[in-house]
């Protein structure tokens, strides 16, 4: 089976085509490089720098190859930026993932799999949040993913567009090849692990005053291995079903900032020294997920729910490169 990846290069694009091209299917990774990175796309895959808002470029892929399914995640993801930036944010993410629809449509592909996030939650009345759960986004990127969403329905009434977004929580970690490698990095684990290797010395943590049990942020973390799992079962489940559908992607645990903190000294040996800093505009005081329908109607089931296996796996990839892939 003939799948694009946009946003191939990227951190959990390159997983998920690794895993995919592990799986028999031919992977034509799509990728503008502004946040990506050659290396992280394996070279069994058909690699393509190209933009989603090119539409030129797009038809160019689609009249060569008979792409059957859209793996679509390429984004900006940057909560922070996309406070200070909410344009970029509307352009990259809804317009750019409209142009990407009308060239699917143009040449009858009719199955997408869209990365989404737990941003479009804001901050929920009640925990843990399912998918029925209102949004009600308090940042622009999480306004643009649901914005997206909802463009997916309509496409699927009205053109009989078949999808399947995925509400990430906290994805980290890495797998045996990838990492994560954002210029800048905003997340918290990669952070983390820069911290222990001496990199980011000290770690900020962003807010003490959050009604939590130690004044700081409670995420959902779940690992890059079990996303790219669930983006693969999303494409099965695509092959068998029509319809629109939207799945939340978590552990269903919360920890708070201190307490992967603590994890991640254990896990590393580091000290890692922590500043406290004011909050982050647009970051909620709690999110974790209520995964069940998603394990109920493809099947998924985390298989490293454990923090500490997420962080030492992002630790480990973190010691092997060092600079990222620049020292590739």
């Amino acid at each position: 089976m003939n799948i694009m990846v946009t946003g191939g290069a990227g951190y959990i694009g390159s997983v998920v085509t690794e895993d995919l091209v592990g799986q028999g299917y031919r992977v034509f990774a799509v990728d503008n490089l502004i946040r990506g990175n050659c290396a992280a796309v394996v070279p069994e895959a058909v690699f393509y720098q190209v933009d989603i808002s090119d539409q030129n470029a797009l038809e160019n892929i689609f009249q060569s190859h008979r792409v059957e399914a859209v793996l679509h995640l390429a984004a900006d993801t940057s909560v922070e930026e996309s406070v200070a930036e909410p344009t970029r944010f509307f352009w990259n993410n809804v317009a750019g993932g409209i142009n990407l629809l009308e060239a699917m449509l143009k040449h009858r592909v009719n199955k997408l799999v869209f990365s989404s996030t737990a941003a479009v939650y804001g901050q929920p009345d009640k925990l843990p949040v399912t998918e029925s759960s209102p949004a009600k986004p308090i940042n622009a990127y999480g306004e643009s993913k649901l914005m997206f969403e909802r463009v997916l329905s309509r496409y699927g009434d009205n053109f009989g567009m078949s999808s399947v977004s995925l509400r990430f929580f906290n994805v980290a970690g890495a797998s045996q090849r990838f990492g994560a490698d954002h210029h800048p990095e905003s997340n918290l684990i990669p952070l983390i692990v820069k911290a222990a290797l001496g990199q980011q010395d000290p770690l900020p943590v962003f807010g003490t005053d959050y009604e939590t049990m130690d004044g700081t942020g409670i995420r959902d973390y779940i690992h890059v291995l079990d996303i790219a799992q669930a983006l693969t079962l999303s494409l099965d489940y695509l092959q068998k079903n029509s319809g629109v559908k939207v799945y939340n992607l978590g552990n269903g645990g919360g920890y708070s900032v201190l307490q992967v903190i603590e994890t991640a000294r254990r896990v590393t040996g580091a000290e890692i020294p922590i500043q406290i800093c004011p909050r982050r505009p647009g970051d909620p005081a709690k999110l974790i997920a209520n995964s069940n329908v998603a394990k109920r109607e493809i099947g998924w089931q985390p298989r490293y729910p454990e923090l500490e296996s997420i962080i030492e796996s992002a630790w480990r990839w973190q010691k092997e490169h060092p600079q990222g892939y620049n020292n590739r």
